[in-house]
């Protein structure tokens, strides 16, 4: 993937929704909740201000209406500010 952010973003494969049925109705994509937590994929340089303390690979936890959707290469993605990021899992 091409894709470097820029300044404080970073680039953040979404966890796959999870599967939900009740009882034995299985609940469709659209109705499903969006994923709150992601990987890492790309991170910018941080700026003067604020450093870059997200590295690639870390799992992260951010807010619900968090970053700008993003389709490349057939996968979806969230652009986002470090600052949008609510905290590191694991």
């Amino acid at each position: 993937m091409n894709i470097k952010p820029l300044a404080d973003r970073v680039l953040i494969l979404p966890a796959p929704a999870e599967e939900k049925t009740i009882g034995g109705i299985i609940i469709p994509d659209t109705a499903k909740e969006k994923p709150l937590k992601g990987e890492v994929v790309a991170v910018g340089q941080g700026t003067k201000d604020e450093e870059m303390v997200l590295k690639v690979g870390d799992t992260v936890l951010y807010g619900k209406y968090a970053g700008t959707e993003l389709e490349v290469e057939g996968g979806k993605y969230l652009i986002m500010r470090q600052s949008d990021i609510l905290a590191i899992w694991g």
